[in-house]
């Protein structure tokens, strides 16, 4: 099958594996283990494991649990439900045992592919219906039958931050449509190699480097986990042309003092950063020091990743923005959800091929996140004259200070352009005055002898007094979710 970037991708994960495996190939290099997957032996493994899962009488569209860290294992286990047709639902190892305790019941699971190093944990909290699946398990095979596009293909449940869990369900449509959106926009060929070390079981780690390279035919290099003493030697090695990251990934490179070769910079056309929202003193700080460009981009786990990017240089990337649509359009919503007036600001809505199906199980949640046709960010911005998306928040984290609705970003901000901040995020306190006052927390540079006062006498500088922080608390690091993203609402109960 050929990649157009005029047409989002026919057919199913299992035609886009197949036609992989006709042209060969690598598909994945391990930098920590040395070991390579062809495109070939991905499929063959895949097809293989796939065939042993419908002899033991999983059905098409039903829940085959996924505990893994990123690795060989893990890919194969994820390739192998796809290729079946059975629904990959993806456990967040970082979640903690009663939210994966909760996804794997609500998600039906019969049966789990699960690590090693995660079968008793596992173990004690899993449902009673559930079988832990060993390789001889899966030695009787039966044929597979006919994929439909529309036909569920994936299950990832959001961080559950203000509540139960809810599970994202994609098709096979969406989620190729997801690995398209960002090959689309970052011109991704069968010659680049991109660099995963986000886990794949995230919507950023799956669709935008695994679906990527699927719907490309590049290649990728696979860590167990991001590392930044080790992450420029591996990019070396492994022949990187791109990454995805965060913010708190792109802020401790920064911050370490090793530096890449001129060779592994010069190979790399850019890096990339989403999930949550890159501060500019960072990024000019990053590309001025390692002279490779970070395109900044936005995306959500119910639009199978990526729905805003910057253009690629030499394109215009406008610092602060993530961008503008690929493959998808946008809108901005009043709070009647009508479309606003432009340059209005509202909540950032979307629609295209890479939205998601539903929620599982939850149709008021599902009907609640569209207004027509458009799903519902629940992150508030606007659009300017040229087509770029700015955000200056979300709905469930503004501050609402005396009445008065101040975006957490804009603090962000400015604790950020102090050098020695390595993450900061400005979060509400519940308050008898104001309703809520602001706070913030931060972690600094071993060694900083910043203070809470300098602190925020630069925000009184920068913000004015009103909306700078009563108190900034001083933290080893903040609460982060499994792609890196700092968890602000988890910030007042913590300090």
């Amino acid at each position: 099958m050929i990649f157009d970037a005029a047409t989002p991708p026919a057919g199913t994960v299992r035609d886009w594996l197949d036609a992989r495996a006709a042209d060969g190939g690598t598909a994945i290099v391990f930098p920590e283990t040395g070991a390579t997957l062809g495109w070939q032996d991905l499929r063959d493994q895949a097809r293989d494991m796939a065939k042993g899962l419908a002899g033991l009488g999983v059905v098409p569209g039903e829940s085959i649990a996924i505990v893994h860290p990123n690795g060989q294992e893990g890919v194969l286990a994820l390739y192998a439900a796809l290729y079946g047709g059975f629904r990959a639902t993806m456990i967040n190892l970082a979640a903690g045992p009663s939210a994966i305790a909760y996804a794997l019941d609500h998600s039906g699971a019969r049966f789990a592919f699960v690590h090693a190093d995660q079968r008793d944990a596992i173990a004690e909290i899993a449902p009673d219906r559930l079988t832990i699946i060993t390789p001889e398990m899966l030695s009787r095979q039966k044929d597979l039958p006919d994929l439909a596009p529309d036909g569920h293909a994936l299950l990832m449940y959001t961080s559950g931050t203000t509540g139960q869990p809810k599970g994202v369900v994609h098709s096979h449509a969406s989620l190729l449509a997801g690995g398209w959106t960002a090959a689309i926009a970052h011109a991704l060929t069968t010659q680049d190699r991109g660099f995963c070390v986000l886990p794949i079981y995230h919507i950023n780690g799956l669709c935008v480097t695994m679906m990527g390279a699927l719907v490309s035919g590049g290649s990728l290099a696979m860590t167990t986990r991001f590392s930044a003493s080790k992450f420029w030697r591996q990019a070396e090695d492994s022949a990187v042309t791109w990454f995805s990251v965060v913010p708190t990934i792109i802020s401790h490179l920064l911050h370490n003092a090793a530096d890449p070769s001129p060779a592994v910079c010069a190979r790399l056309r850019f890096g990339r950063s989403a999930s949550s929202a890159l501060a500019v003193d960072t990024q000019s700080a990053f590309e001025a020091r390692f002279k490779v460009p970070i395109v900044e981009t936005m995306g959500l786990t119910e639009t199978a990743a990526q729905i805003l990017s910057n253009p690629l240089p030499p394109g215009v990337r406008k610092i602060g923005s993530p961008g503008i649509s690929f493959g998808n359009e946008v809108c901005i919503l009043t709070p009647e959800l009508t479309p606003a007036a432009p340059l209005q600001e509202g909540e950032i809505a979307v629609r295209g091929p890479n939205v998601m199906v539903e929620y599982l199980h939850n149709p008021e949640a599902t009907k609640q996140s569209f207004a027509g046709d458009w799903l519902r960010t629940g992150d508030l911005g606007h659009i300017d004259e040229d087509g770029y998306v700015f955000v200056t928040g979300r709905l469930k984290e503004l501050i609402i200070k005396g009445g008065e609705n101040i975006a957490p970003r804009e603090i962000d901000e400015v604790l950020y352009s102090e050098p020695d901040i390595i993450e900061a995020a400005a979060f509400a306190r519940p308050s008898k005055s104001y309703g809520e006052t602001v706070e913030a927390a931060v972690a600094v540079k071993p060694g900083s002898s910043l203070s809470e006062q300098a602190l925020i006498a630069l925000c009184h500088q920068r913000l004015g007094v009103f909306k700078s922080p009563d108190t900034i608390h001083f933290l080893p690091e903040l609460p982060k979710g499994p792609s890196g993203k700092i968890q602000r609402l988890k910030l007042a109960n913590l300090v």
